[in-house]
């Protein structure tokens, strides 16, 4: 579990360096509006936070309340930006997409901590089995955008952008079954990583001073180290969870 953190944690510290350099909230990922009081204060106090929890899920003896912290941290995301815009747009699938990827964070924040309270655990992971179903049905959506994204040296992006959607539909119905649970996230784990070094870590190296490449690097490598977090959670388990009692 502890290097799942440690993937997770990074994430967290790189969005906190960028909020810190840039003196701004994360996008489209913390939708704070531009009129409220302090909100520059605000931004650098988000920023801060996020690094500093990320630092403390890095280090060993601290790791599962850093990662804990980071969890709470992205469910005040989850219900003070993302859900009210969910309220306002919900025929919208791009807002059910921006609360998936946090909601991801914040499930797999609560999985991490429940080495301390394992009540946590189900529930946790049947939250994070969602967001997977959310994503998948975006790449459908809009699949010309996805397409759009898959490096230019691999062919058929139209094929891959459709695939990866059904990918993560199926990770997210085992997990939300109990059926090959933790293949499921292992799987997801696997094709996030793939995101992270075949399409975010070129795109920055193209475009450095690019804050959005930056950020999307950021929030990839998180969701990564969320999908590790819950994978390794089933280690030693059944794979028909939902037979437990």
């Amino acid at each position: 579990m502890q290097r799942a953190n440690i993937v997770y944690g990074a994430g967290a510290i790189l969005l906190g360096v960028i909020g810190l350099v840039v003196g701004d909230f994360a996008m489209q990922w913390q939708p704070v509006p531009a009129d409220i009081p302090g909100r520059a204060l605000l931004a650098y106090v988000a920023a801060a936070a996020l690094l500093l929890a990320g630092v403390v899920t890095l280090i060993p003896r601290t790791s599962t309340r850093g990662a804990g912290a980071l969890g709470v941290l992205y469910a005040l995301w989850v219900v003070l930006l993302m859900l009210p815009r969910l309220v306002v747009q919900p025929l919208q699938l791009i807002r059910w997409n921006g609360l998936a990827e946090i909601l991801a964070l914040a499930a797999a924040g609560a999985v991490a901590y429940a080495v301390v309270k394992p009540a946590l655990l189900r529930p946790a992971r049947l939250a994070f089995g969602f967001p997977p179903l959310i994503f998948g049905t975006a790449h459908f959506v809009y699949a010309d955008f996805t397409a759009s994204m898959i490096p230019t040296w691999i062919p058929g992006p139209l094929f891959w952008a459709y695939a990866t959607g059904c990918f993560h539909i199926a990770a997210g119905l085992s997990m939300l079954s109990g059926v090959l649970a933790r293949l499921g996230a292992t799987l997801l784990a696997t094709m996030f990583a793939g995101f992270v070094l075949l399409l975010h870590v070129p795109r920055v190296v193209h475009e450095t001073g690019s804050r959005l490449e930056w950020t999307m690097l950021a929030i990839s490598t998180s969701l990564t180290g969320a999908a590790l977090i819950v994978a390794l959670s089933y280690r030693g388990e059944r794979s028909l969870v939902s037979l437990r009692p």
